[in-house]
């Protein structure tokens, strides 16, 4: 008899060792009602967070988080597809846990209907600290955090950000990038583990959506979220005019060293016919969105090929792009920069 007590006390702790894993922290999911894209964004101190968000594209978007079960996003995602409201769904999923205990869940719902309608919910015992803020077209999560300072940032950051749908979601992950936003990160010196950010437009389906990108089990003291910010910065570009002075066209110019941090040297040339005709040689760099960030001039010249140094300490990772102007001559290139 004491055998099997062991066994069964074992198997409790596993359990409970489980759950605790299986706990998702923050998150958002939204809709755009005048572009039709529904979005999702999120991030864990598990190595991957993905599992929580079921993206509907031309309808909804549903998050099961915290002591997270498939039965009970399986049925979230049976309830979407019936075109329940946020609420009713909400209401189902407590009523029907898979478990007999809602408590410990949370969720949040977003769909299209009208301006966009919003449902959340956060069981009381819910690991601390917890809450959820909800918006006509937004719903923001999270348990296990730092504090409510957490979900007031990214709540900030996704209504203050212009721009399209995966950009404020974006901003809104970036609101939450602090050291120990999911409290079991802290001792990682990072806000997460994984993350993930994801946008339907309404003709994809759910095996293709317009944005997709995860970044999984990422390695001690890289915050997943400056991965995910780098990975963008390139789908960013991939599909996006940009505006001001920066060409859609453009090559990636491998820069010297790469990666490099703080100080980089850019080298670059110009053609023989136009040297002649100024000695200066003005760089500007842009950052991804188009903005001016740095002026920069020539410092030596070496055969034609001249150099220049930029400092990008204050600047974050992610694709720049700089305009060479020179007399008549210009030419637009982009460089990655990764820290």
């Amino acid at each position: 008899m004491k055998r099997y007590i062991s066994i069964l006390c074992a198997l409790l702790f596993l359990l409970k060792i489980d759950s605790v894993k299986a706990q998702d922290t923050f998150s958002i999911c939204a809709v755009d009602p005048v572009t039709g894209e529904v979005g999702s964004a999120g991030a864990s101190c598990v190595n991957n967070c993905t599992i929580l968000t079921d993206v509907h594209p031309g309808y909804g978007v549903v998050h099961t988080q915290a002591s997270w079960l498939a039965a009970n996003q399986n049925y979230a995602r049976t309830l979407m597809d019936l075109k329940l409201s946020p609420q009713a769904i909400i209401d189902s999923l407590v009523l029907h846990d898979a478990q007999g205990n809602p408590t410990v869940r949370q969720y949040g719902i977003v769909d299209l209907t009208g301006s966009g309608r919003s449902a959340a919910y956060t069981g009381v015992n819910c690991l601390n600290y917890k809450n959820h803020i909800t918006g006509p077209t937004y719903s923001i999560q999270g348990n296990i955090l730092l504090g409510q300072a957490i979900l007031d940032s990214m709540h900030s950051r996704f209504l203050n950000t212009p721009g399209s749908l995966s950009i404020k979601l974006m901003a809104a992950m970036q609101g939450a990038k602090v050291v120990g936003a999911d409290t079991r990160c802290a001792s990682w010196n990072t806000s997460s583990k994984s993350a993930f950010i994801k946008v339907a437009k309404p003709g994809d389906t759910t095996g293709v959506l317009f944005l997709d990108l995860q970044v999984l089990n990422a390695p001690f003291g890289r915050d997943p979220i400056d991965s995910m910010q780098v990975l963008f910065n390139n789908w960013l570009t991939s599909v996006n005019n940009i505006s001001g002075e920066i060409p859609q066209s453009y090559v990636l110019y491998q820069n010297f060293p790469n990666p490099f941090n703080p100080v980089t040297v850019i080298r670059y040339s110009i053609p023989s016919e136009v040297r002649g005709q100024t000695s200066e040689v003005k760089l500007k760099v842009y950052d991804v969105l188009g903005n001016l960030v740095s002026t920069l001039v020539n410092e030596n010249q070496k055969a034609g090929t001249y150099e220049v140094s930029w400092d990008a300490a204050g600047f974050p990772s992610g694709i720049y792009y700089y305009k060479i102007d020179s007399g008549n001559f210009t030419e637009t290139k982009r460089m990655a920069l990764i820290k």
